[in-house]
């Protein structure tokens, strides 16, 4: 789809801490800034992960937009699928050895909610699914990863873009929703 890009002037409000989606944003060229949104990320019962995520992604622009006058707000979260298991963000060291002996030698889906609001106006939201394949990880090398503190503060406990690079063996789909936020798909959603 083709669009006008006047819009990608227009300074977004980032309703997330992540460094990483801000990189991404600025690596873009895409104006921000921050305003950290803190809402209940608990996984309702029988809830799937696409359903889950965008949940939280509208949550999360939704409650920074009620505090605003104007403006476009993103939210996004993002979530990793193994063996039909939602993995968040690990809890403490062990969280993150069970979530990396889960993901040693197997595909896995990440899913990254996004969604878009227009304060007073109109709310866009939607997800990408990006295929990932770990290599099989020794329990030293799981071990050493863990140990670099790399795995908190990430859902399925790491970071593509940094040492966990070393594990990966194959990726098929958005390379940014792996990092936690698909540029393209908040790109096609922000015409408002």
């Amino acid at each position: 789809m083709k669009q006008n890009a006047n819009h990608l002037r227009e300074k977004l409000v980032l309703a997330s801490g992540s460094p990483r989606r801000a990189e991404i944003l600025e690596r873009a060229g895409w104006p921000y800034e921050i305003i950290v949104a803190g809402i209940d990320e608990t996984l309702l019962p029988n809830e799937e992960a696409a359903a889950y995520v965008q949940r939280l992604a509208r949550s999360k622009a939704e409650k920074v937009a009620s505090g605003l006058d104007h403006g476009l707000v993103l939210g996004a979260d993002t979530t990793v699928v193994v063996d039909d298991q939602i993995l968040g963000q690990p809890l403490d060291e062990a969280d993150a050895r069970r979530m990396l002996d889960l993901l040693n030698a197997k595909w896995h889906e990440v899913l990254t909610g996004v969604a878009l609001v227009r304060v007073g106006g109109e709310t866009r939201v939607g997800y990408e699914t990006t295929r990932v394949r770990f290599a099989e990880m020794s329990d030293e090398e799981i071990d050493w990863y863990t140990g670099t503190g790399e795995p908190f503060g990430k859902a399925g406990a790491y970071g593509i873009q940094g040492k966990a690079s070393l594990f990966i063996e194959e990726i098929e789909g958005d390379y940014f929703n792996i990092m936690g936020l698909p540029i393209r798909l908040v790109y096609e959603l922000s015409v408002l």
